[in-house]
């Protein structure tokens, strides 16, 4: 999961809840200070939430999009139900139609997706690529996670299927660093991570370890696709994501000095990135 620095979003941002027919979804909403160049709809990855994006926010903003992260249904700020079919791939994709749509969608909306949130997002859309301008993946690649991830995975699901939310956070944060224990925001971290509903977790996890290579079917949609990553992943090898992109005929960008979370690890590189990228179309 993405560790964000802070959960207190930039002055041009608020919170509030994003009203759609699929229900309401918990929103940091970031306007540009001068004219809006266009709409971003951002989607974290897996235990994330909207807070991972904070760092992106004033500079999106600043060049000129209006730029909305979200808690999808079942993560952090947002509700969602104890049923793991709700959390199904398809329904968490056309959330994120209805999600599109109340932000203007017609075409207009640039989509991002970090991690699992890149696999939703391509499954958005696959199933209607109307409401878009453009799709990045950010550290999403084109089928399942590596074994080692996979393990990790199973791993968490058995445990939330037996142990409460709390227990399964000391287990976990007790393999991290000393140092990411004692960081300043890991009560806010802990506060997130209990808001979650394990069904959501369950599901997605499980989503995460067999997802198929749809890259084929995503290359034959008319619509620009950027890849990013950082330098190093342990999620997918980054010789993969290139692979990906070569296929897809997309945008490439890695980000120098970051991981699996550029968004996190190098969010100004990040940011610009991104930008230059919706600037050139």
């Amino acid at each position: 999961m993405s560790r964000p620095h802070t959960f207190t979003p930039p002055p041009c941002a608020h919170a509030h809840q994003l009203r759609t027919p699929r229900g309401d979804f918990a929103v940091l909403d970031a306007s540009p200070p001068g004219a809006v160049r266009g709409t971003a709809l951002l989607l974290p990855g897996y235990m994330g939430s909207k807070e991972d994006f904070v760092a992106l926010l004033e500079p999106l903003s600043a060049a000129g999009y209006r730029t909305v992260a979200v808690d999808g249904r079942g993560q952090y700020e947002t509700d969602g139900t104890d049923r793991q079919e709700d959390y199904a791939q398809g329904e968490l994709a056309r959330d994120v139609l209805a999600q599109a749509t109340a932000l203007g969608g017609a075409g207009t909306v640039h989509l991002l997706g970090h991690s699992l949130g890149g696999q939703i997002a391509r499954a958005a859309v696959l199933l209607d690529a109307s409401p878009f301008r453009s799709l990045t993946l950010m550290s999403s690649g084109p089928a399942e996670v590596v074994e080692a991830q996979q393990l990790k995975v199973k791993v968490l699901g058995d445990a939330l299927a037996t142990m409460s939310m709390a227990r399964v956070w000391e287990a976990m944060r007790a393999l991290d660093p000393p140092e990411e224990v004692a960081s300043a925001n890991g009560e806010a971290l802990r506060r997130r991570w209990l808001r979650h509903r394990p069904a959501q977790l369950i599901t997605t996890g499980r989503l995460l370890v067999t997802e198929p290579d749809r890259v084929a079917e995503l290359a034959a949609l008319p619509l620009p696709v950027h890849v990013l990553s950082g330098e190093r992943d342990d999620t997918w090898p980054v010789p993969l994501l290139d692979d990906m992109a070569r296929q897809l005929g997309a945008h490439r960008t890695r980000i120098a000095g970051a991981e699996h979370s550029p968004n996190t690890d190098r969010p100004q590189e990040t940011a610009a990135a991104i930008a230059a990228f919706w600037d050139s179309l």
